[in-house]
């Protein structure tokens, strides 16, 4: 039950301590978002874990997912005359977002996955508090939706600069929605650490996937 109390403190700590390394040492392995999950993952593995009262202990984190997001419109505001001047790359997110449902549909079904588990997976490319209300109207299972959609932001944020950089995408715009529409969240929030142009982008690119991905997930499905 000690997880209970420090649950949220031995988060925020695991994150700054990463941000202060990666910092100094620049690697995909110091990485804030993916060391502090591998690291909180491990040691909730042991003896010493209790996932329940972690996931209860961290509740007051997961509630600022909401205001956190909302935050995000100050970047896009800022930035609105330049997302202005790129909004055919801003309305070519949808293609990617149709891309990343369709994609995650039949590969699931290639596997022979049963269709709840499909009607899961389909929204893993879109953040959390949009992704679990599409499963559940899909007849998946929202909470392992909201598993799924962490790996993958998690994954994105971490790889995705690394691929972004050996194709030589360099330009802020770009390189933001990309991140949005691929990592969601997570990937915004690297984003948002590399600049506040990237930041915006992202943030632009992360409600315009979730938006197209609410609406065509339930055609694709069927």
């Amino acid at each position: 039950m000690i997880w209970l109390w420090i649950g949220a403190p031995v988060t925020i700590a695991a994150y700054v301590a990463f941000v202060r390394l990666h910092a100094r040492r620049r690697s995909l392995l110091t990485l804030p978002i993916l060391a502090s999950s591998v690291l909180l993952a491990a040691v909730l593995s042991t003896r010493l874990g209790d996932l329940g009262a972690y996931e209860r202990g961290t509740m007051p984190l997961r509630f600022l997912l909401g205001p956190a997001t909302l935050a995000l419109a100050v970047p896009l505001a800022r930035r609105r005359a330049l997302l202005r001047a790129h909004l055919r790359a801003v309305l070519a997110v949808a293609v990617g977002a149709i891309v990343g449902a369709l994609s995650a549909m039949l590969l699931s079904r290639a596997v022979g996955l049963s269709p709840t588990l499909v009607a899961t997976i389909t929204p893993k490319s879109v953040t959390t508090p949009i992704a679990m209300p599409i499963a559940e109207r899909l007849g998946g299972v929202p909470t392992i939706t909201a598993a799924i959609v962490v790996l993958v932001g998690v994954f994105g944020a971490a790889v995705g600069p690394w691929v972004l950089d050996r194709l030589r995408v360099q330009g802020d715009v770009a390189r933001g929605l990309a991140m949005g529409t691929a990592a969601h969240g997570v990937g915004t929030a690297q984003s948002l650490r590399e600049g506040e142009t990237r930041g915006a982008s992202a943030g632009v690119a992360m409600v315009v996937a979730g938006v197209v991905t609410a609406v065509i997930a339930p055609f694709i499905v069927r």
